[in-house]
């Protein structure tokens, strides 16, 4: 069982971030979209995550989404509206539904490509009305119509999407003029504690390198995505949950228990066990704390978009302002 030591905004060593981002093995180009994850591979490990065990090991490690949802719960109450419905895409057991209630929404709609994990908890378990679909988030047209939802919340799912700037439209395409949608998920810098101890020890031991953990939208690109997909009014932000490790095999028992483990087209099912060891050390050595345990950063990148519709709010044309800076500096 992981020791859940710590969450808190993290300002880690800029060198091994630069490491681990730039050594990750490139992706070679394909017709059409990139194919860069197995979304089969990724359903079937979800479906095992919350099979194993009855489900034990899967809610012990609810604590990263956990977090993350409330984080984004934060954000929706910052907006001064009452929806009729929610939907959530990608959302997993409801771990951002749980904490949805009726004085902000009626209803919340479950959208996830795990039927295990879309239903492993209770209805009871919900403040308001449940309604869970399992569809592919690739394909949202499929489920909703177009124009038709007023909010579409995503919490740390669009990473394992193979057409991120795709899934973006249609989910704009789903909503209504002035439909909101309120999104997190994983950052580049997510695990790069991980990511550059296993580059060092598979250079050491084997001579080479090749993706283990996924690769990751930069933090640079997403409102460029948001905007590009037809949003507006963007908002982007930027948070770090550290947790912390008795060890980095806690951290790996973790990441399988969470279904997050690696689903990258063509990638290795195996390594060797004294390549891991080697990445054990070399974890502890270059990160670790001084209590003994090691610390794993997940960077979350939380955007706000709306559809564009007549009647928001506007930027006034440039030039047009009546007072000027100086006078009020």
């Amino acid at each position: 069982m992981s020791l859940l030591r710590v969450v808190a905004r993290h300002a880690a060593r800029p060198w091994a971030r630069a490491y681990a981002s730039e050594s990750s093995s490139p992706l070679p180009p394909v017709t059409g979209v990139y194919k860069v994850f197995d979304r089969t591979a990724k359903r079937k490990q979800r479906d095992r995550a919350v099979s194993r065990d009855a489900g034990v090991g899967s809610r012990t490690v609810d604590y990263v989404r956990d977090e993350v949802a409330d984080r984004m719960m934060e954000r929706l109450l910052d907006i001064k509206r009452k929806f009729d419905t929610i939907v959530d895409l990608g959302s997993g057991p409801g771990h951002f539904s749980k904490l949805l209630e009726p004085e902000k929404t009626r209803k919340v709609l479950m959208i996830d490509s795990s039927e295990t994990t879309l239903n492993r908890d209770l209805d009871e378990e919900f403040e308001v009305e449940v309604e869970r679909v399992h569809a592919d988030e690739e394909n949202l047209l499929d489920v909703l119509p177009r124009n038709s939802q007023e909010a579409i919340v995503s919490c740390l799912s669009l990473h394992w999407v193979n057409d991120l700037p795709g899934v973006l439209v249609q989910i704009r395409e789903a909503l209504k003029p002035d439909g909101l949608f309120l999104g997190a998920m994983f950052g580049g810098d997510t695990l790069f504690e991980l990511r550059t101890a296993l580059q060092l020890a598979e250079v050491d031991r084997e001579g080479g390198i090749s993706p283990h953990i996924s690769p990751m939208t930069d933090t640079k690109d997403i409102s460029n995505l948001l905007s590009r997909a037809g949003f507006t009014l963007l908002t982007v932000d930027i948070d770090e949950v550290l947790v912390g490790y008795p060890s980095m095999w806690e951290l790996l028992e973790d990441l399988r228990d969470m279904g997050e483990s690696n689903a990258v087209v063509g990638r290795r099912h195996f390594l060797h066990r004294d390549t891991l060891a080697a990445a054990s050390a070399i974890y502890k050595e270059l990160h670790g704390n001084e209590d003994g345990s090691v610390p794993a950063t997940f960077q979350i990148i939380y955007m706000i978009g709306w559809k564009p519709s007549p009647n928001q709010p506007k930027p006034l044309d440039r030039g047009s302002a009546q007072t000027n800076l100086k006078d009020v500096l």
